[in-house]
């Protein structure tokens, strides 16, 4: 466990690669999260090598690559709704919905949200 209701597996590159590395303020927005809604947390796609994230048509510069991304599904919540609370709990965080998850950030460009 690398904090109280995540293990690293849970944010490996799915090919298989050995990449696992998860940034600080990630998991912390993860767990917050979690508290508020008192629901699971799925990490759909965590880290991901530049090879993979090529494979899966990932942006050049994706955050996935650098670990300080989740695309995340909370356990009945809608992704608009995880959305809206990462917003205004951390608005210096990136996020965006999409039809079946939420997507978080940590870049350090400054906040994006779609």
């Amino acid at each position: 466990m690398i904090s109280p209701h995540f293990k690293r597996a849970e944010f490996a590159c799915q090919c298989g690669c050995g990449f696992d590395t998860v940034d600080h303020q990630t998991l912390e927005i993860l767990e917050a999260v979690r508290a508020h809604f008192g629901q699971p947390v799925r990490v759909t796609s965590g880290c991901r090598c530049p090879e993979h994230n090529m494979a899966v048509g990932g942006v050049t510069h994706s955050q996935h690559v650098l670990g300080r991304a989740a695309d995340i599904q909370v356990y009945d919540v809608e992704p608009a709704e995880v959305q809206a609370f990462i917003v205004e709990a951390f608005p210096e965080a990136s996020v965006g919905h999409y039809a079946s998850f939420t997507h978080v950030d940590t870049r350090s460009s400054g906040p994006a949200s779609w």
